[in-house]
């Protein structure tokens, strides 16, 4: 097992199990999260036997780095996991502060047309601690700052919901990673049950739905997922998530050139989410090697814009980072899954 899956509480009720003073977790937490120590025999404050211990039931290794990819703005890691398989880690550089995009499966399920991710479907969930590591190995190897973490890259979160949600705990936790829980934000495809869920939860983190359409009948066609759960279900998901703790959601919708682009599907989003706590985040569409789709021009997002603007929803155009370096929101994976005979597998 490795030590960076474990929660706070995970490892209080470790300690107690055996016998040990529950408060040497934060303790442990304390020291690799805040010290960055790589081995429990550095922790100078526990006893050699509870560092005995530690050693045998636990591992504390970092992400093994593949390659990497870079631009001004963005950088991609491309991680090896201890199975062989691989995924995808962006770092985003912006004027306040670096975010890190983290994959949280290997493939993904949702098969959103659009999105090169979903081309390779989902082999396994991540664990916790791999979760974990593509943080750590840009923070403390690379030593870069980070202050934001967007759960944007492969996979859907909510599909893989408990590991997500202690990964959550363990980069908000203090002794922890420490990021404010608000700068961690969870993009999901629209599993309405698991977004109610959320919303239940204490800690209050941001939280991004990628909407992409106005209606079931265009929706259906871009995002398999909403004949299960539609649109009517997870906008009313959405509101319930927005009712505690003064929560926003964000709505994100890719402009897709005569797709879903028009001033009819304009006015239609912006009757379908005006009485919700929420932000629309137009991002121009993404080209990959495996669709013919092209992004709308910038003049159509512009009309779309202020089409929305004047209907009084909170809109925004999302800025573009590591297309160049096919690291751009719907990209990951592009890389390997199209070359998966000679790549990394």
């Amino acid at each position: 097992m490795n030590i960076y899956g474990m929660t706070i509480k995970m490892l209080q009720d470790y300690f107690a199990s055996s016998g040990e003073n529950p408060a040497k977790a934060k303790i442990i937490f304390n020291e690799i999260y805040k010290n960055r120590v790589t081995s429990f025999y550095d922790i100078s404050n526990l006893s050699e036997s509870v560092k005995d211990k530690l050693g045998r039931d636990f591992e504390i290794t970092p992400a093994e780095l593949v390659t990497k990819y870079e631009n001004e703005t963005s950088s991609k890691y491309l991680f090896r996991l201890s199975d062989g398989l691989t995924i995808e880690t962006v770092l985003m550089k912006h004027d306040y502060g670096n975010g890190v995009c983290i994959s949280t499966q290997v493939g993904c399920n949702m098969n959103c047309i659009f999105c090169e991710s979903g081309k390779l479907k989902k082999v396994r969930n991540l664990h916790t601690y791999e979760m974990v590591q593509q943080v750590l190995y840009i923070r403390d190897i690379l030593n870069i700052p980070v202050s934001h973490i967007v759960l944007m890259g492969i996979g859907e979160p909510f599909d893989n919901y408990e590991n997500t949600m202690n990964f959550i705990d363990i980069v908000t936790e203090q002794p922890g990673i420490e990021i404010a829980a608000r700068h961690v934000t969870v993009s999901t495809s629209g599993i309405t049950p698991k977004i109610i869920e959320f919303a239940q939860r204490k800690v209050v983190n941001s939280l991004a739905i990628s909407l992409h359409a106005p209606n079931d009948e265009l929706r259906n066609k871009l995002m398999p997922i909403n004949k299960k759960y539609p649109v009517s279900g997870l906008i009313d998901a959405a509101r319930e998530y927005t009712k505690s703790g003064n929560k926003k959601v964000t709505f994100a919708y890719i402009m897709i050139k005569n797709l879903n682009d028009s001033n009819e599907c304009a006015v239609e989003l912006a009757q379908l989410v005006k009485d919700v706590n929420c932000y629309v985040n137009l991002i121009p569409y993404n080209k990959t090697r495996s669709t013919d789709y092209e992004p709308s021009d910038k003049k159509r997002i512009a009309e779309f814009f202020d089409i929305l603007k004047s209907c009084g929803i909170n809109v925004t155009v999302r800025r573009e980072f590591g297309g160049d370096i096919n690291a751009a929101c719907g990209q990951l994976s592009a890389d390997y899954v199209n070359d998966q005979k000679t790549s990394f597998f």
